[in-house]
């Protein structure tokens, strides 16, 4: 939504008065300094001056009208002084007095002021009101709401977004149809006895959808929509969090039926604590925000709609029926959710007739929407910089492997011997998958360095994975060690080149044991903490047991992924040779060594 004019005046304002002050103060600042150096030294006193006027050692004064300091100039000193008199009248009659009746030779004249210096004397006389005021203004406008709140769907402005923008999230979808048609007609819901659903709270990783499936909504609904994000509702000021909130939602009830959207509530919404400062003022943030999801009348059509990617962290009481009643986890979506994605980011973009959108999908199993848009974004900057009048296949993959291992670096030097560590620690990666049977197979293997890693072993993905089981857990370990075991096996000596792979291993086995509770020796016990200091109910004992048994886990699996390249030893030989030859092997030149 465009910014009000009349802010933008404000902020106009609010700017030159910032500047006008600051300018005001360094000036005065300068000033003074200048002025405070010399004082004692050009400063003659009232009573010495009426003294030396008496003797007829002042040869001229010179007095601004209005002002209270004189200009003295003594008769053999060529350096003026100041004097400051308490009386301008007293002291014009006294000098009518020594100059007319007493003869007294000096020169008194008077000058009317130089109109800047009355300017600025007026200004300084102003400052405090002026900063007063600009003080002012500012608590006014971090009081209220604002404009933080866009409404949408008033005035005619829209976010230009529908349902059919949103693809891959169907069942999602006709949830929020639902919404949609209580707010356009809820007598029809209300004369079956429906009651209007207080919240809506939208769960997923990011990219998966939340935030557009809301700016649908605005799009669908015909009624306001006001969006807003849960750290706009935090400032550096105690309690006008839950000043926000309650304005948030008088303006809602003011103009229902509408939909309020918080996006990210997990800044405000995140469990209470007994904590003080910044905590004790999202504690309030967030009462204020229970009190009004429960204060609805039964007349109110207001339905608060939320999104986070953090579900874990929100509070309770938030959760429960009568608030938040209905929770939608957007997942990421499926093969044929992907195909629609990028049938709709593929709409403005050139691509090739050869170009299979349901291959891409195929090859992308586990990416969000958001990443699926990135992809054919990177392709499209890749085939304009490959001077490609459409993008290309190649283009395409490209893009793939740009976004999930990052950019690829022909210009940096490497030592032939760190070159030869990598060839065979990928090729024990590509090997021992081979022989795995739950592992996906080979798509591509590369010494290339791209983002921080030496070379890469990407995988062919061809189906969504819901669940895992026990046995692929155990050879994905297997597998992750292989690029450790090949130099083992292969040189003789180790690399730091594992060490992602280990903290991989060590985190899978690790929930093997404490999340999915598959270790025969412990048994289904769920040891995850929530809390960081959450006192542990099993005792010490057990998380010894735990460490050996990963330690086990990660052993066993290093031991067998040596096993399967000690019976290889003349493909692992031949394969890095050929990635230290070609730099690249593709899927078909793989499986040629088999």
């Amino acid at each position: 939504m465009k910014e009000q004019p009349k802010n933008k005046i404000l902020k106009i304002i609010l700017g030159i008065a910032a500047i006008a002050l600051l300018a005001t103060i360094c000036s005065i600042l300068i000033f003074m300094n200048s002025n405070n150096k010399n004082r004692d030294e050009k400063e003659l006193a009232y009573d010495e001056l009426l003294v030396q006027i008496k003797e007829n050692k002042i040869e001229k004064i010179e007095m601004t009208v209005g002002s209270t300091t004189l200009k003295v100039k003594q008769r053999d000193v060529e350096e003026e002084k100041t004097t400051i008199i308490p009386n301008t009248q007293a002291f014009v009659e006294y000098m009518q007095e020594e100059i007319i009746n007493n003869g007294n030779e000096l020169e008194f004249n008077q000058v009317q002021p130089n109109i800047l210096l009355k300017i600025a004397d007026v200004l300084f006389s102003l400052l405090p009101t002026i900063m007063i005021v600009a003080l002012f203004i500012v608590i006014l406008k971090m009081q209220g709401l604002g404009d933080k709140g866009k409404v949408y769907g008033d005035e005619g402005n829209t976010t230009n977004i529908t349902f059919n923008d949103v693809a891959g999230l169907e069942e999602e979808k006709t949830e929020m149809i639902e919404i949609v048609e209580f707010l356009k007609n809820p007598k029809k819901f209300n004369d079956m006895g429906a009651k209007i659903p207080r919240g809506i709270l939208l769960c997923g990783k990011p990219g998966t959808g939340k935030t557009l499936i809301a700016k649908a909504i605005a799009g669908e609904a015909g009624v306001p929509f006001i969006s807003m994000s849960g750290s706009e509702f935090i400032e550096m000021f105690a309690g006008l969090g839950a000043s926000r909130v309650r304005k948030l939602f008088e303006k809602a009830k003011k103009i229902s039926p509408c939909i309020i959207f918080i996006d990210e509530i997990d800044a405000i919404g995140s469990r209470r604590t007994s904590g003080n400062g910044a905590e004790t003022e999202n504690n309030q943030t967030l009462n204020q925000l229970l009190v009004e999801m429960d204060g609805f009348e039964t007349n109110e059509t207001v339905i608060v709609l939320a999104a986070t990617n953090r579900p874990e962290m929100l509070d309770k009481a938030l959760l429960r029926p009568g608030r938040f009643d209905r929770q939608i986890t957007v997942a990421a979506p499926d093969v044929r959710g992907r195909e629609e994605i990028l049938k709709i980011h593929a709409k403005d973009k050139k691509i090739a007739p050869d170009v299979s959108l349901k291959s891409i999908a195929d090859d992308t199993a586990g990416f969000t929407g958001a990443e699926l848009a990135n992809v054919l974004n990177e392709a499209a900057i890749i085939a304009t910089i490959n001077k490609h009048s459409e993008i290309e296949k190649s283009d395409i993959d490209e893009a793939v492997k740009k976004v999930t291992v990052g950019l690829e670096k022909h210009s940096r030097v490497i030592s032939d011997k760190d070159k030869k560590l990598t060839a065979y620690h990928e090729a024990g990666h590509a090997i021992v998958s081979k022989f795995l049977s739950t592992q996906l197979d080979v798509k591509e293997v590369s010494i290339i360095p791209r983002g921080l890693a030496g070379g890469y072993t990407m995988y062919k993905t061809d189906e969504d994975k819901y669940y895992i089981s026990k046995t692929e857990m155990e050879e994905k370990l297997i597998a992750l060690l292989g690029g450790r075991a090949a130099e083992k096996v292969a040189l003789n000596d180790i690399s730091t080149g594992a060490s992602n792979d280990i903290e991989v291993a060590t985190q899978i086995a690790k929930d093997m044991v404490t999340v999915y509770g598959m270790s025969d020796k412990i048994g289904p016990i769920s040891l995850k903490h929530e809390e960081p200091y959450e006192p542990q109910p099993f005792g010490e004992e057990l998380e010894d047991q735990v460490g050996k048994e990963v330690k086990e886990m990660i052993e066993t699996a290093y031991v067998k992924a040596q096993q399967i390249l000690l019976a290889n030893m003349d493909k692992l030989h031949a394969i890095a040779q050929r990635l230290l030859e070609k730099e690249i092997i593709s899927s078909e030149e793989f499986e040629n060594f088999f």
